[in-house]
């Protein structure tokens, strides 16, 4: 009998005899906790926390402070995300602190007299922000499931704000690439540079406007952030700025506690996230379409396995599309979309040796099923009593909208984005959008976002997540699949080179070395198009290693971050 070690190993040479190229990552084991995340400052906050004797929601809620201090690209308290978690008692939680759009907004406000979409005002400056839900899902979670107080576990990234830290050059690279963006508010540049001037490799980067918000927080909770000076700075910014987030959209905002939603692959349970996160819905429709197939171990990428992911990718974002959106102001099919029956039906559609044109493809009809049982980050936990927790946040663009208040310290976000401005147009993502995400006051906008967690009799065995926009959702699904069709180790399966498909456009991007150049040729002549060679998704992930007692973090270095898997 093959053991897992051996099973790895075995997968491993036929990869490398493939001769297709991974990328890096940090990896780490420990036994007794573990913290992923894209600083990592910001995993070693976490993970003293867990030495302190914190459970894994407590350093969830730390480690995601930090990251607005010390990944501030992406980390954030102006933004929002999604929480899930499988605790240690069986129960599996889920918190939407999703960005709402501010009571003001209107369906029609960001196009043009001829009806286009005004992509600048869209993605830049202080209209493009939804109001933010990062401070109270964090804290809903900590207050429900933690064991500590605001203070204990933002003392770290209060820290961190006041007395600075080192900037590498990972962090300078980020700040050079969008200093264009920060030169456009003068606030802004109060923050990111030393009195006008760039920062550069080995300057201590303070934040005391930051550190001020931070300690209204560890004073006050969440009315340190959604009443007081905070709401009034950042509404008297907006009103100057031609923004229409108000004290009252402050005041009112609300995260929200929902039911995650599950699935089966290979004889693991799957949990993920549900609307307005598109992520969990159409990761259990590809999972369930593709355990149609049974793949050998040396079919990893091959023609017949790109086919068949590919084809599940198209079908789920059409669906995306049509039918997925804030489930408080749309109806969605969950019955259709979860369906295993729905998935063999979809599977059947899928012929041997062509691509399904996306022309071709559209979304399913709920009413046969109706009687049928960008920039993100996200960070992944792991405490000794088995709690597992699973966070992506974001502010959408790298940086947001760009647009600091005055005196607050914090990047707001641009997801008014990730709204269709303009139904069936494309957002800065390329993702269309239906009805179901048009633009309305209160309402939440849709996400990629897919925090996941993979269990077994009820343990976790993956903590899995990524930024990317829509590429979150594929990215989790391909080390998913990595992990459990063939047997890769958990940095192997984060480092393996990936690619993406959205149905529109109708062509796959990739990175570089993952296919073979054979298996490139059969694909076109199969029909597909490939569109653009480029990084695709950052993830942070945990897995566990039953057999050896083992907890093994895997954090994703592609892309300009920092970030470490920390444990003990």
């Amino acid at each position: 009998m093959i053991t897992q070690s051996g099973l790895r190993i075995i997968t491993m040479i036929i990869l490398s005899i493939m001769g297709l190229n991974f990328a890096q990552a940090h990896s780490a084991k420990a036994k007794k906790g573990m913290v992923v995340s894209a600083s990592s400052l910001a995993s070693k906050v976490g993970l003293s926390i867990l030495k302190k004797g914190g459970n894994a929601i407590d350093a969830a809620v730390a480690t995601g402070f930090a990251l607005a201090v010390t990944y501030p690209g992406a980390g954030n308290i102006g933004g929002g995300g999604f929480l899930i978690a499988q605790l240690k008692n069986g129960q599996s939680i889920a918190i939407d602190f999703r960005e709402k759009a501010p009571k003001q907004s209107t369906k029609g406000m960001f196009l043009d007299a001829r009806g286009n979409v005004m992509n600048d005002k869209i993605r830049e400056g202080a209209l493009a922000s939804g109001v933010p839900g990062s401070v109270a899902g964090l804290l809903d979670a900590l207050s429900a499931y933690g064991t500590m107080s605001v203070k204990e576990v933002l003392a770290p990234a209060i820290a961190l704000a006041e007395e600075g830290f080192i900037l590498d050059a990972s962090m300078i690279k980020q700040f050079n690439k969008d200093m264009s963006l920060f030169k456009k508010f003068p606030s802004t540049m109060k923050v990111m540079t030393n009195n006008g001037i760039p920062y550069k490799v080995g300057d201590r980067w303070k934040q005391p406007d930051l550190a001020r918000t931070l300690k209204l927080i560890a004073e006050k909770g969440k009315d340190g952030f959604y009443k007081g000076s905070i709401p009034s700075m950042v509404a008297k910014a907006m009103a100057k700025h031609g923004g229409i987030i108000t004290e009252e959209d402050f005041a009112e905002y609300k995260a929200v506690k929902r039911q995650v939603v599950k699935g089966s692959y290979r004889g693991y349970d799957v949990i993920s996230m549900c609307p307005p996160s598109s992520g969990g819905i159409a990761l259990l429709q590809m999972l369930n379409i593709l355990s149609t197939y049974t793949f050998k171990k040396d079919e990893w990428h091959s023609p017949r396995h790109a086919h068949a992911m590919l084809s599940a990718m198209k079908f789920a974002f059409a669906d995306r599309t049509v039918h997925l959106g804030d489930p408080d102001f749309t109806q969605i099919p969950y019955r259709m979309l979860l369906s295993q029956k729905y998935a063999d039906r979809l599977a059947a559609r899928i012929p041997q040796n062509t691509a399904i044109p996306s022309s071709s493809i559209s979304a399913g009809d709920p009413k046969a099923f109706a009687k049928e049982s960008d920039e993100t980050t996200h960070y992944s936990v792991l405490d000794s009593s088995g709690n597992a927790v699973s966070v992506t946040t974001t502010i959408n663009s790298w940086f947001g909208s760009g647009f600091i208040a005055e005196g607050t310290g914090f990047f707001l976000n641009n997801e008014m984005d990730d709204f269709a401005a303009k139904p069936n147009t494309p957002n800065q993502f390329g993702v269309m959008g239906g009805e179901a995400n048009a633009i309305q006051p209160g309402k939440r906008m849709l996400s990629s976002m897919t925090p996941t967690i993979v269990l077994r009799e009820g343990k976790p065995r993956l903590i899995l997540g990524a930024p990317g926009g829509s590429t979150i959702i594929t990215t989790v699904l391909q080390i998913l699949t990595n992990c459990l069709d063939f047997g890769m180790p958990i940095s192997q399966a984060v480092k393996a080179p990936r690619f993406h498909h959205q149905w529109m456009p109708d062509n796959i991007d990739y990175e570089e070395g993952a296919f073979t150049n054979q298996t490139m040729k059969t694909l076109q002549n199969m029909g597909y198009a490939f569109g653009k060679k480029r990084v695709i998704g950052i993830a942070e992930c945990i897995a566990v290693n039953p057999w050896e007692g083992l907890i093994l973090g895997a954090s994703d270095t592609r892309h300009h971050s920092n970030g470490t898997a920390e444990g003990w």
